[in-house]
């Protein structure tokens, strides 16, 4: 994939390779910079850029002969969910919501590593340590959904990024366990909620790859677009 520019003028670093997590077989390289701060308006501009943030870094894909990896945006406004999605509402009516600031806990970390290891089979990532340099460390304006159902278990936790007119996921974990419950597709439509209340015009969902079942449900959100090569969302 051919890197795109940054939209402000500071120097990236392409990072070694390494095995792709979504692609069995390939290899994954991202050019990447630590952000210490960021403001909401530059923090956006890579956004529209499509780079996506993990802990302080802000990255994007620059795999040699792939391309699988395309930003993916719903404009909020014309968002028109389907009969699934709908039921997953309804299948989760039960819960609570409530929002802050992004906070660590070992509650979180508890069901945080059972779903990395139960869901992604990713041993590696189950320590405290690598959950709050993921997750826990923001540069930027970010704010943390927290889901219990009636008897206050937690069922799922999703981490965004707030810019003066986008909300970006950048994270959503939850109770394995919980799963017949649809909580991923849940929090996403709540989450546009969210973002349409604020008259934010646009969430962005990261990275849809084709080929990964996944990211398959991220284009079930419709209409959604889609960056092309050339740097136009269509």
């Amino acid at each position: 994939m051919n890197p795109r520019a940054a939209p402000v003028n500071v120097r990236l670093t392409t990072l070694e390779p390494q095995p792709c997590p979504y692609l069995p077989g390939r290899g994954e390289t991202v050019s990447a910079l630590m952000a210490s701060s960021i403001d909401g308006a530059t923090y956006h501009a890579f956004l529209e850029a499509g780079f996506r943030r993990s802990g302080k870094m802000i990255y994007q894909p620059v795999c040699d002969g792939c391309s699988e990896c395309v930003s993916i945006r719903v404009p909020v406004n014309t968002f028109t969910p389907t009969s699934s999605q709908k039921r997953s509402v309804r299948k989760n009516d039960d819960l609570r919501v409530t929002l802050g600031v992004p906070i660590f806990t070992e509650e979180k970390f508890a069901m945080y590593a059972r779903y990395v290891r139960q869901w992604h089979k990713r041993e590696q990532d189950a320590n405290e340590e690598s959950m709050r340099q993921f997750l826990y460390d923001s540069p930027t304006d970010t704010v943390e959904f927290c889901y219990r159902d009636k008897s206050e278990k937690l069922v799922g936790v999703g981490i965004c990024d707030i810019g003066p007119s986008s909300l970006s996921s950048v994270y959503f974990y939850f109770d394995p366990d919980e799963a017949s419950r649809s909580p991923g597709t849940f929090s996403a439509m709540y989450e546009i909620d969210w973002a349409r209340a604020r008259k934010l015009a646009h969430y962005y969902l990261g990275y849809w790859i084709r080929d990964c079942s996944a990211m398959a449900y991220k284009a079930n959100f419709t209409p959604h677009e889609l960056l092309g090569a050339d740097g136009v969302w269509r």
